[in-house]
């Protein structure tokens, strides 16, 4: 007698095979929007674009609402903030930039006008802006642990501790500690560059800096001075 499979019982299987296809999908469906899932948590997308050096934006409040994680932020913030003022690599171009009053320089673009007024000032910036060194040297800060003492967080007062030291092909000066006061401008309605927004998001400027220990600021009294003694 020969064996065949009605056009029923074919049909069934059939049916039985695309919901189990379905069955699959929907889980790997559901899976998906599970880990998505909650879907109005903020997520931070950066727009690259051609530089608009004439374009200023004006930040609005744009705080985290996480205070740790805003915190942890102010913290990274200043020790960049300290080692771009401070420390000195032997490459003249790109001391300049770093230094510089232009688009790209950092110090300028993260303080206010009256403390990078201060910074120009120094005998380290008119060494490094009046023309090349005829000496190789590298300067170094080194922060330890609890550096970043808060003063007074409402006004965004920080204490740095931190070692300070410069060398060059024949010697290395000795260690140094110094101890400075900042205030951080975080206010709102902040104008910055359009170019200065992926390395300072917040607008976050030093608005004041003051050496508190030290014998004097860190590019008046360090290797410079070392050097004319």
């Amino acid at each position: 007698m020969q064996r065949r499979v009605e056009p029923p019982v074919l049909l069934s299987r059939l049916m039985i095979f695309i919901f189990a296809g379905m069955l699959v999908v929907l889980g790997v469906l559901g899976i998906t929007l599970y880990n998505m899932y909650p879907l109005d948590r903020p997520q931070v997308f950066f727009l690259m674009s051609a530089p608009k050096n004439d374009l200023q934006i004006v930040l609005a409040k744009m705080i985290p609402n996480d205070d740790v994680n805003l915190e942890n932020f102010k913290r990274s913030f200043i020790r960049e903030y300290i080692r771009a003022r401070n420390e000195i690599v032997p490459d003249a171009r790109e001391m300049r930039t770093k230094w510089n009053n232009d688009v790209d320089g950092v110090v300028y673009a993260w303080s206010t006008p009256e403390v990078y007024g201060d910074f120009i000032k120094t005998n380290m910036w008119n060494a490094w802006m009046s023309g090349v060194p005829d000496f190789e040297f590298s300067c170094s800060v080194e922060f330890e642990n609890g550096a970043i003492e808060p003063r007074n967080q409402q006004n965004n007062e920080y204490a740095i501790s931190f070692r300070y030291f410069c060398a060059d092909n024949d010697r290395q000066m000795d260690k140094k500690e110094y101890k400075i006061k900042i205030k951080l401008d975080m206010a709102d309605g902040t104008e910055m560059k359009w170019v200065d927004r992926l390395n300072n998001p917040l607008g976050i400027r030093v608005s004041e800096y003051t050496v508190e220990s030290g014998n004097g600021d860190p590019l008046d009294t360090g290797y410079l001075a070392t050097s004319a003694e």
